[in-house]
């Protein structure tokens, strides 16, 4: 009996130690110049609505997208770093921003593979890659293979997604 009641507290304390490890995720913090542990963001969708613009809560939460050229960020060419409407989760960095032409902010990469993630994304009726604030979830746009290179990556974002910090200096 001794061994069926260890072995069930271990088997309780394993997935609460799991459940507490999947709340927390390492991401590269600008401010900080390194990685930090933070804890991911969860809320339900009148939190949300609370919190957000209805754009921001349309775009972010429903995967919205705005329209084209109408957008804080598309053309905005002052150094900092943009970060999650939703979070602050630190998503890409001036230095990474390019003109694409489409109305969009665009990107050839996130400040830090750990800050953003991809996810297949099939809705109307075509095959894309989806990209979402790795801390809360968020949409922010797509990733596609038509970018400058090396890399030959545009993360097309949304400004609505979005919160830019200008550069200290």
């Amino acid at each position: 009996m001794k061994v069926i009641g260890v072995a069930l507290l271990l088997t309780v304390l394993g997935a609460s130690l799991t459940a507490a490890a999947e709340t927390t995720i390492k991401v590269f913090s600008a401010e900080k110049g390194k990685y930090v542990m933070v804890d991911r963001v969860q809320k339900t969708d009148e939190e949300w609505k609370k919190a957000l613009t209805p754009e921001q809560f349309q775009v972010t939460r429903k995967k919205g997208t705005e329209r084209a050229y109408a957008g804080a960020y598309w053309n905005n060419h002052e150094r900092g770093v943009y970060h999650c409407v939703c979070c602050g989760n630190d998503l890409f960095r001036s230095e990474d921003k390019f003109d694409s032409g489409t109305g969009w902010p665009s990107y050839t990469k996130p400040i830090a593979p750990e800050n953003a993630r991809t996810q297949e994304d099939t809705g109307l009726y075509m095959r894309r890659t989806e990209v979402l604030c790795a801390r809360c979830g968020a949409h922010l746009g797509h990733v596609f293979d038509d970018g400058p290179k090396p890399a030959g990556l545009r993360y097309c974002v949304n400004s609505a997604a979005l919160k830019f910090v200008k550069a200290r200096g």
